[in-house]
């Protein structure tokens, strides 16, 4: 069993039903300090989650938290990294939010139907790589997909998760003081059409897909994301023996 594998404690907190951000933050601060957190936070606007992170991050810092992943649904936004090329949002029927973040990478979309991860650890706590902490997220992915008989491929190329010439996860992290932030995005019962708004990631010859296109059905977000928790720890586990 996924389970037996796994030595770094970890709990998997539903927190979707708590009506403001402040209130998931008072929850993570009183939260045991010496596992990994996972919290389920369902959908969120962008810029209040992007605050969040940054307030954790903080708090991870001066050790007053454990290393906390969070796990949601955005409501429909662009985002632009720190290189971005604005002329990657094209033209669009979706008139939507559009935010300049500190990640890298170029241009993304977020929107319901899409899990989004952010975990905020301590690579200090683990090993000091930005490749080996990529690998973590990028072999979850995979796993979590293989699960559902979906086959993918971690390109370094095109930095994602890929089933054959279609990206079905992107990947755009931050480091500050080893101490992650951002994270990945893959598309579960997403929308494609909005992505019509721009040059994903700006790759302009390939194209974007979901586990919905691909399977033909509407997946849970949420017990996706409880998969991937233990998938996260799995590969974690294994990358520091």
């Amino acid at each position: 069993m996924l389970e037996s594998q796994i030595h770094i404690d970890h709990v998997f907190h539903a927190v979707d039903n708590f009506e403001t951000v402040d209130d998931i933050f008072e929850k993570i601060k009183n939260d045991e300090l010496n596992c990994i957190n996972f919290y389920w936070l369902g959908v969120r606007d962008y810029n209040q989650i992007w605050h969040l992170q940054k307030k954790i991050h903080r708090l991870n810092l001066e050790k007053k938290v454990g290393d906390v992943v969070l796990l949601l649904e955005h409501n429909h936004v662009y985002t632009l990294g720190k290189n971005a090329n604005k002329n990657h949002i094209l033209q669009s029927n979706h008139n939507i939010e559009t935010v300049n973040i500190d990640r890298g990478g170029d241009v993304t979309y977020h929107g319901p139907g899409q899990l989004v991860g952010y975990p905020i650890i301590d690579l200090h706590n683990y090993k000091m790589s930005i490749s080996w902490y990529l690998n973590v997220i990028s072999k979850s992915i995979i796993d979590s997909l293989l699960n559902l008989d979906i086959k993918s491929e971690y390109r370094n190329d095109y930095v994602g998760i890929w089933v054959d010439d279609s990206k079905i996860a992107a990947i755009g992290v931050r480091l500050s003081r080893w101490i992650t932030m951002h994270g990945f995005a893959l598309n579960i019962n997403t929308d494609l059409s909005y992505y019509g708004g721009l040059i994903p990631c700006g790759i302009f010859e390939c194209g974007v897909t979901s586990i919905k296109e691909i399977l033909q059905n509407e997946y849970s977000v949420q017990e996706i994301a409880e998969n991937y928790s233990k998938y996260f720890i799995k590969h974690l586990n294994e990358e520091i023996r």
